[in-house]
């Protein structure tokens, strides 16, 4: 995963091309990048990323932030009472108590994207 700016992105590789590749995962839109090499594409992805800014900048309109912090999830009646006793057990809303799952399960994710 590499994050840049606030931007994060994943690498691929494209057997048949031989080219490494991704998408700027954090925005609705579709900002994709490439490289022959590792550090080619990771260069591409930090100019993409630099080129969007800078054609906000020149538009005078803010950068597209995809996330807002509200989602909405469907799950069975029966885990839903389930996820309320639970959280309701422990002390916390359940908006609380989902929030602390996700953070547990993506620590790793946030560790590997601020070291980067």
């Amino acid at each position: 995963m590499l994050s840049y700016k606030g931007y994060s992105a994943k690498l691929e590789v494209d057997e048949e091309s031989g080219m490494i590749g991704g998408m700027v995962l954090d925005m609705k839109g579709t900002i994709h990048f490439e490289g022959t090499t590792v550090a080619e594409a990771t260069q591409a992805f930090y100019d993409s990323v630099d080129d969007y800014l800078a054609f906000c900048a020149e538009l005078g309109r803010e950068p597209e932030k995809q996330y807002s912090g509200n989602f909405s999830t469907r799950t069975t009646s029966e885990l839903h009472r389930l996820a309320i006793l639970q959280a309701q057990n422990i002390g916390i809303s359940l908006n609380g108590y989902v929030e602390s799952l996700i953070a547990k399960d993506t620590k790793d994710l946030q560790k590997k994207i601020s070291s980067s």
